[in-house]
């Protein structure tokens, strides 16, 4: 057995012991770079390719088409693999007779598992934008070369998917990048990265193309207006009463708006009537409102709340009356309210501060929240996830889930959570009790 051994250690052997070694290596490397590849941030590689890193722009060219690079990295890893496994198999046969296709099996798990999965894919993993700046170049040589045997595999896989009715479509990513930013700003908050308010500041950013002016908007109920039929006295002490600057301006019924009146437009025009040549307080009684209110804008209550914000910034106004799809009104809604849904509440020395709290814990564990509180705004104080694609406010969300308006001490469980109906004022329900379950 010996002599047998000896003989074949010959050169065929150490070179066959050598390719081994060589076709682990090259293991090793597309793994690795398999890892660092697709874990690798765009944003960094955008951010280092900017700053003059060639490696960086050759990894965002190979990142673009993630399955081309993927099936080449995959093919590699596979035909150096197979045949490691392969010439360790002869190599071992030739030592120790039959008994060797078991033991090459063994050596050549442990071998590519260790040193040709495991460690290359930890090193990846830890620093992957620098691995990735450094093997781009040489895998982008290598999808050049795989690319006909990879577009080939690719329509035999799209073929087979589509037999099984699973389409694929070539232009899209894995994922998109706004869900990537949103879900990178919820992952750095759950390990606390983040701050609870820049969490909702970012999201509230990232959220304004999703929500509609409807539901942000000041209800037409909760409207202050001016009456142009009012004597000018009455005018002007609603206008210094009002904690608003911007008021509509309407005649007969508050659905015929005939303008905007702002409050310094009006101060202007009575100081030129008291001030003027042949002005004394007498003058008052002469006072136009409509000669001094603005034109009102209008806006559907289906526009997306950013693209509402660009029409402000672009007519350079602040305010808007919001109508639905008959013309009829539905309310108002400012820039500050848009604002709001970023960096949350604004108040100024104008503002009415409300006697109770929208949102008032009690010891018992409960919540009483104020109907008309969004949810959106209760999910943001609270760190829930009520639903808000059917209604906008709580008791919306209550009267929509239970399908009719409910009664006063009437107690619903909704998405993990007890609601009691605390308060009704004829068809509104003013004060809910809330506690999850």
């Amino acid at each position: 057995m010996d002599d047998t051994v000896t003989s074949s250690l010959d050169l065929a052997f150490w070179v066959t012991a050598a390719a081994i070694l060589c076709l682990l290596v090259l293991s090793a490397f597309f793994s690795g770079s398999e890892t660092a590849l697709t874990a690798s941030s765009r944003a960094k590689l955008k951010a280092q390719a900017d700053r003059g890193s060639r490696g960086a722009e050759r990894a965002m060219e190979v990142t673009e088409d993630s399955e081309r690079m993927i099936g080449a990295l995959l093919l590699g890893n596979n035909i150096v693999n197979i045949l490691s496994a392969s010439l360790a198999t002869a190599l071992l046969t030739r030592v120790f007779g039959d008994s060797g296709v078991a033991l090459a099996t063994l050596v050549m798990t442990a071998m590519v598992l260790v040193f040709g999965e495991v460690l290359p894919k930890t090193v990846a993993i830890t620093y992957p934008e620098a691995v990735a700046t450094r093997v781009a170049p040489i895998i982008r040589v290598l999808i050049l070369v795989f690319s006909p045997v990879v577009m080939v595999v690719r329509a035999l896989v799209r073929g087979l998917l589509a037999i099984v009715g699973v389409k694929t479509d070539p232009e899209s990513h894995i994922l998109a990048l706004r869900e990537e930013i949103m879900g990178a700003i919820a992952l750095g908050h759950s390990e606390g990265a983040v701050e609870k308010e820049d969490r909702d500041r970012l999201l509230g950013a990232l959220d304004l193309s999703d929500r509609t002016v409807e539901e942000v908007m000041r209800h037409r109920r909760e409207i202050e207006m001016i009456d142009a039929d009012k004597t000018p006295d009455e005018i002007i002490t609603q206008a210094l009463a009002s904690p608003h600057t911007r008021l509509p301006v309407f005649r007969g019924t508050d659905e015929n708006i005939l303008g905007v009146v702002h409050a310094k437009d009006l101060l202007r025009e009575v100081d030129r009537l008291v001030r003027g040549d042949t002005g004394n307080l007498s003058s008052i009684r002469d006072l136009d409102i409509l000669k001094v209110a603005m034109k009102p804008y209008f806006v559907p209550e289906t526009t997306p709340l950013d693209e509402q914000m660009r029409q402000f910034l672009k007519r350079r106004t602040h305010f808007a009356l919001v109508v639905d799809e008959y013309g009829t009104l539905r309310g108002l809604i400012t820039l500050e309210d848009i604002i709001e849904e970023i960096v949350g509440e604004i108040r100024d020395e104008f503002d009415v501060v409300e006697k109770e709290s929208a949102l008032k814990r009690e010891e018992s564990g409960d919540y009483i929240v104020d109907g008309a509180m969004t949810i959106r705004d209760l999910n943001r104080a609270m760190d829930w996830s009520l639903p808000d694609d059917e209604a906008n406010t709580i008791a919306g969300l209550v009267i929509h889930e239970a399908q009719t308006i409910p009664n006063e001490g009437q107690v619903f469980s909704y998405h993990g959570f007890r609601f009691e109906v605390v308060t009704r004022r004829e068809n509104r329900l003013t004060k809910l009790k809330i506690r999850p379950l």
